[in-house]
C-alpha cells in the first residue's frame, strides 16, 4: 500500500526527468570544462545515449541507480509498494540498458557507464579521473591500457534496434 495519495504520487513521479538530471549536467559540465566536445542524446545511435564523443569513440551513459538498478548501491532498493510492478520495471530497464551497451561496443564504441552515487562529494574526483582515462584510452590515447581498441562507427551510420 503506498503512503501517499495517487494524485501526490502522479505529482512526484512527474517531476522525475529522463533528460537533464544533475549527474548528467555536472558530467557534461566537467568534460565541457576539460575540453571535450559532444553530442547529447543523438537519434542516430540506439538508445539516445547521453553523451556522444565521435572524436574519442566514445559514448557516457550517466545512470540513476534506482531507475537503472546499481548493483550493490543502497539507492538501488525495490519499494516496498507494488512490489510486482517495480521489479518487472526495473529489469526492462537493465535488459534494454544491456541491449544498447551491446549494440554499441558492436559498432566499435567505448562505453562509460557513470552511476549517480559515484558523483557524489566522497567519490567524485575518483570518479572522474576514471572517466576521462577511460575516455582517452578509447581514442587510443592509452593504447597500452586498452586490450582491444575500438574502430568507431561511420558518420551518419543509422541502427536498427528491433
Amino acid at each position: 500500500m503506498d503512503t501517499i495519495s495517487k494524485e501526490e504520487r502522479s505529482l512526484v513521479m512527474s517531476r522525475i526527468r529522463s533528460k537533464d538530471t544533475k549527474p548528467e549536467l555536472m558530467i557534461r559540465s566537467w568534460l565541457h570544462k576539460r575540453g571535450f566536445r559532444f553530442r547529447l542524446h543523438s537519434e542516430s545511435i540506439p538508445g539516445h545515449p547521453d553523451v556522444v564523443m565521435k572524436k574519442h569513440k566514445t559514448i557516457i551513459e550517466v545512470r540513476g541507480c534506482f531507475w537503472h538498478h546499481h548493483e550493490g548501491c543502497d539507492e538501488a532498493r525495490v519499494p516496498k509498494s507494488n512490489v510486482r510492478f517495480w521489479k518487472e520495471k526495473l529489469k526492462r530497464n537493465m535488459a534494454r540498458d544491456t541491449k544498447n551497451e551491446i549494440l554499441w561496443r558492436d559498432a566499435g564504441w567505448n562505453v562509460v557507464v557513470v552511476w549517480a552515487c559515484e558523483l557524489k562529494p566522497k567519490r567524485r574526483e575518483e570518479t572522474l579521473r576514471r572517466v576521462e582515462r577511460m575516455i582517452l584510452a578509447g581514442a587510443g590515447e592509452y593504447p597500452e591500457t586498452r586490450s582491444d581498441i575500438a574502430i568507431a562507427a561511420e558518420a551518419g551510420t543509422k541502427y536498427d534496434v528491433s
